[in-house]
């Protein structure tokens, strides 16, 4: 009787074997489905961070943690607000440092930078444009803002005028700093914002009034985010630059702050652009 079991409990034996074999080949396999996009394997492209007038490279800071954590080398260098020409040629001396493709992104003024700085430049696979001007060639950041009813910012500027070693006049503007958060930034948190309306950085009248030398989307494919809250850049003004630059655009309920108040939404459309623009090194 023994005899006769036995060779049926050496067939249990390899059937479990087998069947442990094909659990483990299928939990292999699930895992395998579970492995990073190829888009994310290999080099990613730098992302360039611009931003625009009244701010500084911090209001990026969100936005650069996510990328950062993403794996993107991120630069988030200081756009100096003197002239558009004057800005555009230093960002182009920027670019030039960066080895490999660039995706490049500009907050409001620096919108109109980053259009001329990144013309011809063969580097630069993507723009993103976050709640920021795209200027055609000859127009201006203050001609833009008032294309479309909407814009509340010049009665709450105020002016400082420098005269420069040189005999030559600055006329800088500020956000009176009282006015800056309900102006600004109404979704970030008011310490935040009163930290923001204290470190601003000034813009010269002569850089908003600057027409644009190049349109750099023209060539290169855009994105753009469009924030519908916005009281600087009118949600309608953006939706007009977008369309005519055949940017892939999407809106989000934000401030003019968005790069503050949402950096998730942010950082998502600049991983976007670079994935849909930039191919991985094989």
């Amino acid at each position: 009787m023994s005899n006769r079991k036995q060779p049926r409990r050496s067939q249990l034996v390899l059937v479990a074997a087998v069947a442990t074999a094909i659990t483990l080949t299928a939990i292999g396999t699930a895992n395998a489905g579970k492995a990073e996009p190829a888009a994310d394997s290999g080099p990613k492209p730098t992302v360039v961070l611009v931003h625009g007038a009244f701010a500084d490279g911090s209001s990026w800071n969100g936005v650069v943690d996510r990328l950062k954590r993403q794996g993107y080398p991120v630069i988030a260098p200081a756009n100096p607000l003197r002239g558009l020409s004057s800005d555009a040629a230093y960002l182009r001396g920027v670019l030039e440092s960066v080895e490999g493709p660039v995706v490049l992104a500009g907050h409001s003024y620096g919108g109109s930078v980053i259009s001329e700085a990144a013309a011809g430049d063969e580097d630069v696979k993507a723009l993103v444009y976050i709640a920021a001007f795209l200027p055609d060639k000859g127009e201006s950041a203050s001609e833009l803002s008032g294309k479309f009813p909407g814009s509340t910012l010049g009665p709450t500027l105020t002016e400082v005028n420098t005269t420069l070693p040189d005999g030559s006049e600055v006329t800088d503007l500020y956000v009176e700093q009282d006015k800056f958060r309900r102006q600004f930034a109404a979704d970030v948190p008011r310490s935040t914002a009163q930290q923001m309306a204290v470190t601003q950085r000034p813009v010269t009248t002569a850089a908003l009034e600057e027409g644009a030398d190049a349109a750099a989307w023209k060539s290169i494919p855009s994105w753009s985010m469009i924030t519908t809250q916005d009281l600087n850049i009118p949600a309608e003004a953006q939706r007009f630059m977008a369309a005519r630059a055949h940017a892939h655009a999407v809106e989000v309920r934000a401030s003019h702050a968005v790069t503050v108040s949402r950096p998730d939404a942010v950082s998502r459309l600049i991983d976007r652009a670079a994935r849909t623009t930039v191919r991985p090194a094989v």
